[in-house]
Order: structure tokens, then sequence, then C-alpha cells
């Protein structure tokens, strides 16, 4: 069953003694299904229950409100509690996910039971000349010679080199952290790439300690921006607030200048770096990421067939147009909708350069691993899955129906069990 518990505590008032604590009141909604999925024009019923101090509260009432997924969201409807609980039905007519927010005073859950997601199809078609411009921006970086600086740093764990990294690019440079384990024999270790969520930050140097995992590997981790590593935080907080502010929005209604354009070319160079590496087997490449390194991780695999297989953990930027199709998209939602929901036209035809259903659609690796929760506001389950439903390759998806836009232990366990299946796979 799933339930979803959301707590308040309410303030102390002259009638409670000041060594008294306040009373707790949580609020659980649990859906009929434990795996909460049903097929287009079931009924799920939800049962919200309300506790006080864990025993039924007296009285109240809960205002919930249907969604699709936090899209067009259906008219209140106020329910009283008896004997602490309360029941509500509701159903979606189509594939995608309906969602219920249950709010009782200033404490608010949700839950969300799915509707036929695997029939969920892409919002659009791909442009006609997606692998054209693509290939036309790959030839571009071909032609920056793929220059490397390698700066030794202190290692976070025996057994391995670590460098700060620093390799040509169109525009910002790719930076990250390099480890390779020490005594490597050549062409004897597969890579993996990690990738970045959103914000601005350096690039994470614990990440090297894969070097020394599994027999060894080529581990890399790049910041999202080719900015410097490891400088103060105030260095990253200026970045933020100048330089980078609202970065998913620039050049949103012109495909040359959209800002995940570099960002994705940096992937492709960061694998040139690796696989031109002495120590690289010659055939494994894994792309690692969660939320907007989920959305980099199926980007890599439908630009570069040297990619094996990708771990992409709540990802980012699927179904940009879903707006077109009437229903939410992902983070970064750079289409913006005007007060009658209509997308902006240009911003909806660059969005689909830089969409993971079209980069998924064309993804040639040996497998991928996705991870999706239920109730994630940031990059939805719709969403989510119209990406995972277009890879055609061998795949799997692990599902939170609890979870909002996190990794849990088990959706982290997960990836990364399944990197490590596919470097034994590999050999």
């Amino acid at each position: 069953m799933l339930v979803l518990v959301a707590l308040v505590v309410a303030p102390l008032t002259a009638l409670w003694a000041q060594d008294k604590p306040a009373p707790v009141v949580t609020l659980k909604v649990s859906a009929d299904r434990a795996d909460a999925l049903y097929k287009a024009g079931e009924n799920a019923t939800f049962t919200i229950e309300a506790l006080q101090d864990d025993k039924p509260l007296a009285e109240g009432s809960v205002v919930c409100t249907f969604s699709k997924d936090g899209w067009q969201p259906r008219p209140d409807q106020t329910l009283v509690l008896k004997d602490g609980k309360a029941t509500l039905a509701g159903k979606l007519d189509e594939p995608g996910f309906l969602l219920l927010r249950a709010t009782l005073g200033k404490t608010t859950t949700l839950a969300a039971v799915g509707y036929d997601p695997l029939q969920l199809k892409p919002s659009l078609p791909v442009p006609d000349d997606f692998d054209q411009f693509w290939t036309a921006q790959k030839a571009a970086l071909a032609a920056v010679p793929s220059k490397a600086t390698l700066t030794p740093v202190e290692a976070p764990a025996k057994g391995l080199d670590a460098f700060d990294v620093q390799v040509d690019c169109l525009g910002k440079p790719v930076s990250g952290y390099f480890g390779r384990p020490q005594n490597a024999k050549p062409k004897s270790l597969p890579a993996i790439l990690f990738v970045h969520g959103a914000g601005v930050r350096s690039s994470t140097l614990a990440s090297t300690q894969w070097a020394v995992r599994e027999r060894g590997m080529l581990s890399l981790d790049i910041n999202a921006h080719g900015i410097p590593n490891g400088k103060p935080a105030e260095f990253y907080t200026e970045l933020t607030a100048g330089e980078l502010k609202d970065y998913r929005s620039i050049g949103r209604q012109d495909r040359e200048q959209c800002y995940f354009k570099g960002m994705f070319l940096r992937l492709i160079r960061a694998i040139d770096f690796l696989t031109a590496q002495p120590e690289w087997d010659g055939k494994t490449v894994i792309v690692y990421g969660s939320s907007q390194g989920g959305f980099q991780a199926l980007a890599a695999a439908g630009l570069d067939a040297r990619v094996t297989f990708i771990c992409a953990g709540v990802p980012a930027g699927c179904d940009h147009t879903g707006s077109a199709a009437n229903r939410i998209s992902g983070w970064p939602k750079i289409v913006p909708n005007d007060a009658e929901g209509k997308p902006d036209p240009l911003a909806l035809q660059t969005a689909r350069y830089f969409d993971c259903v079209n980069f998924a659609a064309r993804a040639k690796c040996k497998g991928a691993a996705v991870t999706v929760g239920f109730i994630d506001a940031t990059c939805p389950a719709t969403s989510v899955y119209a990406a995972y439903n277009a890879l055609a390759i061998p795949k799997a998806i692990h599902a939170d129906v609890a979870a909002g836009h996190t990794n849990t232990p088990g959706a982290s366990k997960f990836m990364q069990d399944a990197a490590y299946k596919h470097v034994q796979d590999m050999k």
C-alpha cells in the first residue's frame, strides 16, 4: 500500500503548559494498490488518515486536489473526517499519473498513481533535421584539438592517482577531477563519467574513488559548466547570482544559443578524453548522473556511440514539449506558456533539439538504468516515462511510488549495481 506522511507541529498556546509538548498531527494518504499502477479508466481509491499524537483526529476536514501529475488541477474537494479517516476516488482516462494533494491546516502531503505509464508517447515528433543539427555540432567540436591539462591533486583514497583535468572544448572547457588506479596496465580499464545535477558547483573529487572499484576503472567527474574546481563557496555563489543566473533559460528561443548545447558538447569531449587514455579497455564507457545529470546521461547515449551504458536517476530534460500534448514537462521547463497555457512557439521548437525523448530514441548502448519518483514535482514521472519508453535498448526502471525528487537508498543501489554488472558483463 502506498503511504505518504506529512508532519506539522502546532504552536504552543496559553492552553498548553510550557513543559507540555504541542500536539503532533500527521496526515497519511494511501492508494488501494501497493504498486500504485492502474489501467486507463480504472478508479483509484485513496484513503486519507489524520492522526494526532498517534490517535485518530477527533474532528477536521481535508482539502483534496487531483491533477495530471501537477498539470491542470481539478476543483478542490473538501472531505470531512470520520474517526480520523476519509476516502476519495479518482481516475485518468489516458496514460499518465494522477496526483492527489491533500491538505489539513498547514499540513500537506502528496500521493500519486500511474495509469499505463509504459504507454506514454512523445509529445511531439523528432525534428526532421535533428540528426543533421547534432552532426554539425559534433563536427565543429572535432575541429578543436582535444588538449588536456592534468594537475595532480591529493587522492581521496589509497591506490589511485587523482588530477584536476581541463580539456579544451568549444566555449568553456571540460573541467573535472580524474581518477586512475596506480600501476594500471594499458587497455585494461573501463571508463565511467559522472555528471552533475542542477546548480553551480565544483566537480566532485570523491567520485574518483570509483577508480579503485570493480578491479579498477577510469573515473572522471565533471561539473556542468566548465568552471574551475575547488574554489571557495563564494566563487560559485557569485557565478550563480551573475553569469550563470537562471542558466537553464539562456538561449531557449534559439537552438544555436541554447545553454545546453555547450553542456552536451562537453560530454562528448569528456568521452574523448577518457577514450584517449592508454589504460582504457577500448570498449566500456558508462555515463552516470541524476536529475540534470540524468538529462546529460540520456543525451550522451543519444549523441555518442562510444557510450555503452547509462545510469539516469530521476532524469531532467524529458518531454520539454509536454504542454503541446496537454501534459506536464520536466525540468528545466524551458518552454514557457502564456496565460492561456499556450507554449512559446520559438522555445517549443528549440526545445525539441534538447529533449531526452529524442536522445533516448537514438541510444545504441547496451543498456540503461533509470529511476523515477511518483510524486516528483521537479522531474515529474509523466515526463520520465515518456523518455524511458523511447529507449529501444535493454533497460530497467526503479519506481519509488512514495518518493519525490530524490534517489532513495534503493534507487541509488539499483544504479550502482547496474553499473557494476555492466562492467562485469563487458569483461
